[in-house]
């Protein structure tokens, strides 16, 4: 029993028009589903992702309008770092950035930039057999175009102290007990700590990361909920969240973290050609669809496809 890296990364953002007109159209992420955050449906939740809407692609965020901007510190993730093919792929996305007012730090082997709000990404080279989640973009050539998750890297003023939840609870491996990995048989992901800048108060808000999930098979969900509990883990009972099931607890070094299971899918409730362009609403919250569609900040999405 394993856990397939990473599942989805949620954040925040104050403005989901700009955070739509910049992983859509900036980075060429397919939007998979608009929905709502199923703890507070006044809000939106945002998924982006592969042509497929795939765990290990799936990037996330909450909209609260106008939400001031958040700071990094101990206890939250800093950074996504996402594969992409090759050292061309790092040029591209270099030259495409500047060209949309985004100036990122070029290396030899790395792109670090931040989208609008503050949230860090980075870009590097795959360095792993697994298969390559890819969204078609125009302007973003197949060969450029992002392929998923490579892991995240959070602040931690102690990381010795999630040791025994990271190795025991949760199955990760590690060489040096900075970073880890979680790996499957088809995906993994890293998981590594850096210290937080002394001037770095944390503080959620826009261009922060909320919480990471990590990808479990339906079948094992439950014994992953039973590890983690066993391992220290305050945990949460299995919520059914209609396109996956979640459990979620923070680790050690105060990280939100949560186990999703691969499916049902996004597909469940639109079609897979179609995903994304309306406003998807489990059942439990279809009676609020029209005070919903009323409240919620329009978005540019779709694109009129003749434009």
């Amino acid at each position: 029993m394993k856990l397939e890296g990473i599942h989805h990364i949620t954040a925040i953002t104050g403005d989901a028009p700009g955070n739509v007109e910049f992983y859509t159209g900036v980075l060429g992420l397919r939007m998979v589903k608009q929905t709502v955050n199923q703890d507070d449906p006044t809000v939106y939740h945002l998924f982006y992702g592969d042509d497929d809407g795939s765990p290990g692609m799936d990037l996330t965020f909450f909209e609260y309008p106008g939400a001031a901007p958040g700071r990094p510190g101990a206890g939250m993730v800093h950074r996504i770092v996402w594969r992409v093919a090759d050292t061309a792929a790092l040029r591209f996305w270099n030259e495409r950035l500047e060209q949309s007012g985004v100036v990122g730090q070029l290396s030899a082997d790395s792109l670090i930039f931040a989208d609008p709000e503050g949230l860090e990404h980075e870009l590097v080279v795959s360095s792993v057999p697994d298969a390559p989640l890819l969204a078609t973009a125009p302007g973003v050539p197949a060969e450029y175009a992002f392929q998923g998750f490579d892991g995240v890297r959070a602040f931690s003023a102690d990381p010795s102290a999630s040791a025994g939840l990271l190795l025991d609870g949760l199955g990760f491996a590690t060489s040096d007990g900075q970073s880890w990995e979680a790996r499957g048989e088809q995906r993994g992901s890293f998981y590594a700590y850096d210290p937080a800048p002394p001037e770095a108060v944390a503080s959620q808000g826009a261009g922060t990361v909320h919480h990471v999930a990590f990808a479990s098979q339906m079948e094992d969900h439950e014994s992953w909920r039973t590890r983690a509990a066993e391992a220290g883990a305050h945990t949460t009972a299995v919520i059914d969240r209609f396109y996956f099931r979640s459990v979620y607890f923070r680790e050690p070094s105060g990280v939100l973290f949560e186990i999703a299971t691969v499916g049902p899918g996004f597909a469940v409730d639109e079609d897979a050609e179609h995903l994304g362009e309306r406003l998807s609403l489990p059942p439990r919250f279809e009676p609020l669809r029209e005070h919903l569609e009323g409240t919620l900040t329009p978005l540019p999405y779709p694109r009129d496809k003749s434009s």
